[in-house]
């Protein structure tokens, strides 16, 4: 039995992450300020909750000490506020991520996974997207973490820490806040379709993205604990229309809901697709195909929308 962090735990990805090393039989430590994540996340799992911030250099190492492995997704993840606060962004993605190198390097054998983002691609036509791209992130976000793949790799070369990075595309699944400033297509689509609600849909709906379902960046995350120290991406590796995810949301709830088409939005990258080979030659294979995917997802929402209800 293990004992690992996950900053960010209360989140969406990281209490995915929580709950299945706890099925693994390993001790979890969540650390969250719940900024953005929910302590409900974390119902019914026997994890240690600290609600705490990971700008504090002192209580990442109290944390950390004798971990196997930090999962760090705490992050200030809304792009558009990172634009507005871009030193609070910078405090927290960048400075934040240097506490916990710097707490994981005081352990012998504690490996760093860090959840980053293909935002760092830019919106450079060239698809698929592959790690050796030159990157070209357009945001204080996708600028932060693309600091922190620099910086992990800058701690394994100089300190010999073992890092890993993880270029996440479009992650989707249960506990995914459909309300929040940052709320994906998946979540809003699903949750306008269970209620025959109209489904908006920006541009013509042709633009692409790389789906993948939240329980296979559980399974990419606990991988690179394991193995490879370097930036992966994750994702797919095909890329499927904003049109057609709503129109397979609407057939698997037998909706109602109408399409309403609304001008572009600026800055809106057209299309995105991921070349998951390097990742794939460490064992990585996404089990979930999106429809699979959508099911199970669909039915979560579905059952929250009953509990609400009630």
């Amino acid at each position: 039995m293990g004992k690992y962090i996950i900053t960010g735990g209360a989140g969406f990805i990281g209490s995915h992450i929580a709950e299945q090393l706890l099925k693994l039989g390993h001790e979890v430590v969540v650390v969250d300020s719940l900024r953005t994540g929910f302590k409900k996340n974390l119902e019914g799992m026997n994890v240690a909750f600290i609600n705490g911030d990971i700008r504090d250099e002192n209580l990442m190492n109290r944390v950390i000490h004798n971990a196997n492995a930090v999962f760090h997704l705490a992050a200030l993840v809304s792009v558009p506020e990172s634009l507005l606060k871009m030193k609070e962004c910078i405090e927290i993605n960048t400075l934040g991520t240097l506490n916990v190198l710097d707490a994981a390097r005081e352990n012998d054998a504690c490996k760093v996974v860090l959840s980053t983002s293909a935002a760092n691609y830019g919106d450079n036509p060239i698809l698929p997207k592959v790690e050796t791209m030159f990157p070209e992130p357009m945001t204080p976000y996708a600028i932060t973490k693309l600091d922190g793949e620099y910086y992990l790799k800058m701690y394994l070369d100089q300190y010999k820490l073992e890092t890993a990075s993880l270029r996440y595309f479009n992650v989707f699944g249960p506990r995914q806040d459909p309300k929040s400033a940052y709320a994906a297509a998946v979540p809003i689509f699903i949750n306008k379709a269970l209620q025959n609600q109209p489904i908006t849909i920006y541009g013509d709906g042709s633009q692409t993205r790389d789906f993948i379902y939240v329980k296979d960046v559980v399974r990419a995350n606990i991988l690179a604990s394991q193995i490879g120290n370097e930036t992966y991406n994750v994702a797919l590796g095909h890329s499927t229309s904003i049109l057609e995810l709503a129109e397979k949301i609407k057939e698997i709830t037998n909706s109602k809901s109408e399409i309403v088409f609304l001008d572009e939005r600026p800055g809106d990258i057209k299309h995105s697709k991921a070349d998951t080979t390097k990742f794939n030659k460490l064992g990585f294979e996404p089990i979930y195909s999106l429809d699979t995917a959508l099911h199970e997802t669909i039915e979560f929402y579905h059952n929250e929308l009953i509990i609400n209800q009630n």
